[in-house]
């Protein structure tokens, strides 16, 4: 499997920013797509922002805007740059990549990592 290491998470005061990264152990090139997703306690596991491997970027509607996801595939890295941070940000956020290999899906999940939004 892909191993996903997560980094960049912290406290925050509203309207700073953050940027978080996500390298991975192997070359990215051949994911089909790669994305981050955040959960807040209580809350379910929301999708934040994709982008697949031909470029195509979506994101969630309440961080349009604010958010940019991007990748390096010379450092094989994912990143998401969080800009005027608002405290309904505050989640764990989890770097995913999908892998299809003979039609069959593979997920690569980081570990996590806190981000928290408050004065």
């Amino acid at each position: 499997q892909v191993q996903l290491v997560e980094s960049g998470g912290g406290l925050v005061q509203p309207g700073g920013s953050l940027r978080l990264s996500c390298a991975a152990s192997a070359s990215i090139n051949s994911i089909r797509s790669m994305g981050w997703y955040r959960q807040a306690p209580g809350k379910q596991r929301e999708l934040v922002a994709t982008i697949t491997s031909g470029g195509t970027i979506n994101y969630a509607d309440s961080v349009k805007g604010r958010f940019t996801i991007s990748r390096d595939n010379a450092k094989n890295t994912l990143y998401l740059q969080m800009n005027s941070l608002k405290p309904e940000d505050t989640a764990v956020y989890y770097c995913n990549f999908l892998r299809v290999y003979q039609f069959i899906q593979y997920n690569y999940w980081g570990q996590g990592t806190q981000v928290t939004v408050s004065s």
